[in-house]
């Protein structure tokens, strides 16, 4: 056994360098290099505590020691399957809802969800210290890094590249690919640096050692398996595995299959859109619900504790993910194990790259514009018609990082240079940006404070004033502050045309209405943005919005059911502007059945423009507007 660090006590507010302090004391301790500590911790947690709490996987602190047996037992997180997901979408052909999946508890967990009980035996701390204490925490993982450095046969060397193989080993993962990759963007990291304040005021700097030259061979060591990706479709770096998703005959009616369509996109119809969900499960639970084939189908699924990707059907193909068939039949549906209304489930970082990656890819193979107009959370993705609106998902949720996410791939949200443009993009500091929700635990109970990437909307410029009112959401009620009421809320990267300005507080037209939003120039919440907008023709007192952009009645042939153009319940007043995102001509992809020949396109020849209407996107009739460049005031 190795000895046992002493940890800072954690008693009293820590100084804002003790983790920094930590970090170095574990290295010198156990005679691991401290860049390769912190690269690990890095992709692990960002070097967040998260306050003790376990991710998705069970992992506790900055170095993410597992403890499964105990987040399971502490658990606030749906792990009996209650959340059955979206219906298909589309009324012209219905499918039975599946009860709840009972997901069985696996109390025999493999060596890489019980990582607290190895380190408290080389440590001599306890598995509560490990879990609970954050130096205590970074000690566990050296002493582990270490552990596996030995069992490699390797020396305590001082040189970080000598680690690869004891980094790769750290993820967890069960297959050779997602190890390497795991360690690849460790080094990756320690190549460029890095520097952050977390999530408990902790400054942490990473220095850049840009001649750190791992060997990556050292992964065939571990014996891992080598998953089966001969059909994924993921980026290089990314490490995918084919667990299909069964297109498959369930039952005697013709509509008795699932769970998505094979199609031949994007000759048969453009890829608009990809859309980022969250599972509301564990990995396992997620993996049983996408190979039922009465359930739901979605493209990818991304795992928290490493970033590895299970691909369930092919990107031509039409899933069955989204809730809204207009937006199915166009988009891709990526997944994110996780559950929005618990921050410290975590978003790891190994999640956000691998994932960020594979979005990348896809956007340039389909030529996705990498914005948040086809970007979308599938908490943007609207209602198809007024009784639908309630109903529609609120994943991923108000704690999902769109910024840093954004970044990853490369495209980060900026201000557009030079005076007001009209429109603006809302960009708050995530980590200082913390609006109190409500009901993660239970109803009226508020959450546990934390970084936010949405900002609050109200009927005035107070935080005093009423939210702004979402008649689809609440058709005799106000917004609340629940962090699964969309009603009063704008997310970061999204566009919304100026209505006023005034001191602190800056207004966009939303849902109908002034929202007003606070937007301190000393620490603002949105930047400014050119761009174009839409307004009602002149002598339209307003205009109706959509849930789906579907064809006019007369371009459907003979044999096809008519989908009616029903607006939502909201209008779109003379005066007031929206940002465009996209435009497209009406279209509907009809699939009534198992037998593919009756598959049908059904393209019109009017045309929409899809706005940023709200929370969600909508779309509005191309002969119901103008256009033009959109100008502040």
């Amino acid at each position: 056994m190795l000895s046992a660090a002493p940890p800072v006590d954690a008693a009293a507010p820590p100084h804002p360098d003790a983790l920094q302090q930590a970090f170095g004391q574990a290295a010198q301790r156990y005679h691991v290099p401290q860049s390769v500590l912190l690269g690990v911790s890095y992709l692990e947690s960002r070097w967040d505590s998260h306050a003790g709490r376990p991710s998705v996987s069970g992992g506790y602190g900055p170095m993410h020691l597992t403890d499964a047996r105990t987040a399971i037992a502490q658990s606030r997180y749906r792990t009996d399957g209650d959340a059955v997901g979206d219906t298909r979408g589309d009324p012209s052909r219905s499918r039975p809802t599946p009860g709840a999946v009972t997901v069985p508890q696996d109390h025999t967990m493999p060596v890489s969800l019980k990582t607290t009980d190895q380190a408290a035996q080389l440590t001599g701390l306890t598995s509560q210290r490990l879990r609970t204490n954050p130096a205590a925490n970074v000690a566990g993982g050296a002493a582990l890094l270490a552990a596996y450095q030995k069992a490699l046969g390797q020396p305590l060397s001082s040189d970080p590249a000598a680690w690869f193989g004891a980094v790769a080993r750290y993820s967890g993962a069960d297959d050779t690919a997602t190890a390497t990759n795991f360690a690849t963007d460790v080094y990756q990291t320690i190549h460029d640096g890095a520097s952050r304040t977390t999530d408990s005021g902790q400054h942490i700097t990473l220095p850049a050692q840009p001649g750190v030259k791992p060997d990556p061979a050292q992964t065939a060591r571990l014996g891992l398996r080598t998953a089966d990706a001969r059909q994924t479709e993921c980026p290089r770096l990314v490490a995918c595995e084919w667990i299909p998703a069964p297109y498959t005959r369930y039952g005697p009616a013709s509509n008795d299959y699932g769970n998505h369509d094979l199609t031949n996109r994007p000759q048969d119809a453009s890829v608009d859109y990809i859309v980022i969900h969250d599972t509301e499960g564990t990995w396992d639970a997620t993996l049983k619900l996408v190979q039922d084939p009465k359930y739901l189908g979605w493209h990818y699924t991304v795992r928290s504790s490493d970033g590895h990707i299970a691909e369930h059907m092919r990107s031509k193909d039409v899933g069955w993910h989204a809730g809204n068939w207009y937006v199915n039949s166009k988009s891709i549906g990526v997944e994110h194990e996780g559950f929005l209304a618990d921050p410290d489930a975590w978003y790891t970082e190994a999640m956000y790259r691998t994932s960020a990656r594979l979005v990348r890819y896809l956007a340039h193979k389909y030529r996705i514009p990498l914005d948040r107009q086809h970007i979308l959370g599938h908490d943007n993705v609207p209602g198809t018609t007024p009784s639908t609106v309630a109903g529609m998902h609120t994943d991923p949720g108000p704690y999902w990082d769109w910024a840093h996410y954004f970044e990853l791939m490369g495209a980060p949200f900026r201000a557009s240079p030079g005076p007001p443009g009209g429109l603006v993009m809302i960009a708050p500091s995530y980590e200082n940006n913390q609006p109190v929700y409500t009901d993660c635990l239970a109803k009226g109970l508020p959450c546990v404070p934390h970084g936010s990437e949405a900002v609050r909307l109200y009927t005035a410029p107070s935080e005093s004033a009423p939210l702004v009112k979402d008649i689809g959401l609440h058709p005799t009620g106000d917004s609340t502050t629940g962090v699964n009421d969309t009603g009063a809320r704008a997310s970061t990267g999204q566009q919304y045309a100026v209505a006023d300005r005034r001191g602190d507080w800056t207004a966009i037209w939303y849902l109908g209405q002034k929202a007003w939003f606070h937007n301190p120039s000393s620490d603002p919440t949105a930047v400014n943005r050119r761009g174009w907008v839409i307004t009602p023709k002149p002598g339209r007192a307003s205009i109706p919005v959509y849930g789906r952009a579907y064809p006019e009645p007369a371009a459907y042939p003979p044999g096809v059911p008519v989908q009616q153009i029903v607006p939502l319940q909201y209008v779109l007043p003379a005066g007031q502007r929206y940002a465009i995102g996209d435009w497209t001509s009406g279209e509907y992809f009809y699939s009534p059945s198992f037998d593919r020949s009756k598959q049908t396109w059904v393209r019109g020849k009017g045309f929409y423009y899809e706005i940023q209407f709200g929370h969600r996107v909508a779309y509005v009739l191309a002969d119901d507007v103008l256009v033009h460049p959109a100008s502040d005031g």
